[in-house]
């Protein structure tokens, strides 16, 4: 890319970024109430109107929901759009409505005890969540309870847009590490016996794990069970959901695996793969609406490949 593609290239970065600026500047002058129609009426736009990736959903939802009727998958479509817009409005609001003194207004956690003794653990810990509720929130609410995490995301293109989301994330004291080059770092924080958090459902090509979800073989990254295993560090499944009302939110252990029980051995990847993917289905299949069906999680490429060669 020579210098004239890199200042172009800037120039575009910046102004998407001015705009998404202003489009949050004004979310947050708006009640979250108004947020919230506002996200019910661009979510029936993007789902009955414009047909975003109107495809993909639908692909997704006859597989994992085959017994339900169409007017049941465009039910839970529209509403997950709905929701997708609500969160973006709940993010940009949770920083100025939501601190170390209110936050039990707005966040439950009904196992509480199991989730504070898990994250109090003087071992390292590994908390694996998908793309279901408002998953921003989990290292936001950790940090903001005094649990710091260091979590591994992948950096957005727009190097201006990816600034404000990390101080945004990193505002309670959540640290992002980036997806690649970052294997060292992700070590030394289990070395340091802190909290590893990994986003579970992100395809990983045919050199993945694959694993059964929702009935379909899906590619997972091995390096959520690798983590776990290689260093004796208990697997937290964890999720932020929506309860009820905008910026109130349920975040609930979903279960854990003590590499040190031995109720329940699970001592190769693909089967510690197969158990958190089993957990996250059970918890996607209680509030559907709140999932990202729009992203390709099931791309089985394989027979395909085989049969070109």
């Amino acid at each position: 890319m020579n210098r004239w593609q890199q200042a172009r290239r800037t120039a575009i970065d910046l102004a998407v970024y001015v705009v998404v600026r202003i489009v949050i500047a004004t979310v947050q002058a708006l009640r979250i109430e108004t947020c919230q129609r506002i996200s019910q009426v661009l979510g029936y736009l993007c789902n009955d109107l414009l047909r975003v990736r109107h495809r993909v959903v639908d692909d997704n939802l006859r597989h994992a929901f085959p017994n339900l009727t169409f007017a049941q998958h465009r039910q839970i479509s529209r509403a997950m759009w709905q929701h997708l817009l609500l969160m973006v409005c709940e993010i940009a609001h949770s920083q100025r409505k939501i601190h170390q003194t209110n936050w039990r207004h707005h966040i439950s956690m009904p196992n509480k005890r199991e989730l504070v003794a898990a994250m109090m653990d003087r071992r390292p810990r590994v908390a694996v969540t998908g793309h279901f509720g408002n998953f921003e929130m989990c290292g936001y609410a950790a940090g903001l309870l005094g649990f710091p995490t260091f979590t591994i995301a992948r950096p957005l293109d727009n190097r201006f847009l990816h600034g404000f989301l990390t101080r945004f994330r990193e505002a309670t004291g959540q640290f992002i590490l980036p997806t690649r080059g970052s294997a060292d770092d992700a070590q030394a924080v289990i070395e340091s016996r802190e909290t590893l958090s990994l986003l579970g459902d992100h395809h990983a090509g045919p050199k993945g794990c694959w694993v059964d979800f929702f009935d379909r073989p899906a590619s997972c990254h091995k390096a959520v069970a690798l983590f776990a295993l290689a260093n004796q560090a208990p697997l937290m499944v964890i999720y932020a959901r929506r309860d009820r009302r905008p910026l109130h939110f349920e975040i609930r252990l979903v279960g854990m695996h003590d590499p040190q029980e031995p109720q329940l051995p699970l001592d190769t990847v693909p089967e510690l793969t197969q158990w958190y993917n089993r957990l996250m289905e059970t918890m996607i299949r209680h509030c559907p609406q709140q999932y990202w069906w729009l992203h390709r999680r099931w791309k089985d490429t394989r027979k395909k490949k085989q049969l070109a060669a």
